[in-house]
């Protein structure tokens, strides 16, 4: 039997870090996936392998069943219907599975994604071989959400091999989880999450598992129907950086600053509710598109400033800052910060413009054009 799901990367609007410390973000998915397939052996095979295949990595890793059971055995059974954090004595163990796989140390950090795997696929499923493969769309560590696509997409598969979920059959084309399954697909791809970020806010994971624009606050989440097109440049500086690291960072700085620092979350958090009300608001006419595009990237420009003042920029955003200025569009960093992706508003009413310009903003860089 084999099972295969995929799960949309993001992009945030507003709201990056602040939302980890109780302020409200806005984000989206974009046209961006990861994939995975979940294939279990025949009977006749009388396979003892788990087998993990990080296609785009070129990494696979292995490990015996038995080896894992005797490892974990103090799990017990699977409890697929009960998202559970991971302990750190669970983690400790399960460290112990992926050292032995030697990974390389060029990609030593994608020892957590191996972490949370095995945790995902041992508390769903139990111990049982069968072999998964991940391929992507997002580049890893850009701000895309990248880790979250992969536990929601990993989580979908497992839990839609147990056939104890709803799917919409109504789609052509890929299946969707019923409304009743998507909070548990989401609670168990946060703990996932959690694996590989230490202390995250939700917010990633909860946008790739529903999808479309969303304002979310410690937990809570509301859809945003847009009322306006969005169309955003998104520039790869193919800057490297640590989420967990730089979450931290953001973290020690607040607890050194704290009545400061709560002034800068206290701005974050209304210009995401601002921003929200703008996207949400009836447009009857171009002048209107206008007029909500340029408070919209007073905004961006806003919460730019307040993320500078985070300490979670980078050179290499700033580069992309100055440059598309020149051409009078609004960028801001999109995720953890530090590097990754910067995301720039292209008015619709200078469209044309703002695509002959592409090239001069982006040289030397990867852009992706993606429309909300």
């Amino acid at each position: 039997m084999e099972v295969k799901a995929r799960a949309p990367g993001k992009i945030i609007l507003a709201g990056e870090h602040a939302v980890v410390h109780g302020s409200t973000a806005v984000a989206a998915c974009i046209d961006l996936y990861t994939y995975v397939s979940l294939r279990f052996p025949a009977d006749s095979d009388d396979d003892d392998t788990l087998k993990l295949v990080l296609k785009d990595m070129e990494l696979n890793f292995s490990w015996s069943v038995t080896r894992i059971k005797a490892t974990l055995s103090h799990l017990g059974s699977p409890f697929p219907s009960t998202p559970t954090t991971c302990s750190m004595e669970v983690i400790k163990s399960i460290a112990v599975l992926v050292d032995e796989q030697n990974i390389p140390e060029a990609k030593i950090g994608l020892s957590s994604g191996a972490t949370a795997f095995l945790w995902l696929y041992t508390s769903i499923i139990g111990f049982k071989p069968a072999t998964v493969v991940v391929t992507s769309d997002l580049p890893l560590g850009a701000g895309l959400g990248s880790s979250a696509a992969f536990c929601v997409s990993l989580t979908a598969a497992l839990l839609g091999s147990l056939n104890s979920v709803h799917l919409d059959k109504n789609h052509q084309g890929w299946l969707t989880y019923g409304e009743s399954d998507l909070d548990l697909l989401n609670k168990w791809a946060f703990e996932g999450e959690k694996i590989i970020h230490g202390k995250p806010s939700g917010l990633d994971n909860t946008v790739s598992t529903y999808g479309n624009i969303i304002k979310f606050r410690s937990g809570n989440m509301t859809c945003i129907k847009s009322n306006m097109p969005l169309k955003m440049l998104i520039t790869n500086t193919k800057v490297g950086r640590n989420t967990r690291a730089l979450v931290a960072g953001v973290s020690e700085r607040s607890m050194r600053h704290p009545d400061a620092m709560s002034s800068v979350f206290n701005a974050v958090d209304s210009i995401s509710k601002e921003l929200s009300t703008i996207i949400e608001s009836p447009t009857p006419d171009d002048l209107s598109i206008t007029e909500k595009e340029e408070r919209l990237e007073e905004l961006m420009e806003m919460n730019q400033g307040l993320l500078q003042c985070m300490g979670v920029s980078h050179s290499s955003i700033e580069t992309v800052l100055r440059t598309t200025l020149k051409f009078k569009l609004a960028s801001k960093l999109t995720g953890a910060g530090g590097g990754g992706c910067a995301l720039t508003l292209l008015p619709t009413c200078h469209i044309c413009m703002m695509f002959d310009c592409c090239s001069v903003i982006v040289k030397g860089m990867e852009r992706t054009e993606e429309t909300i």
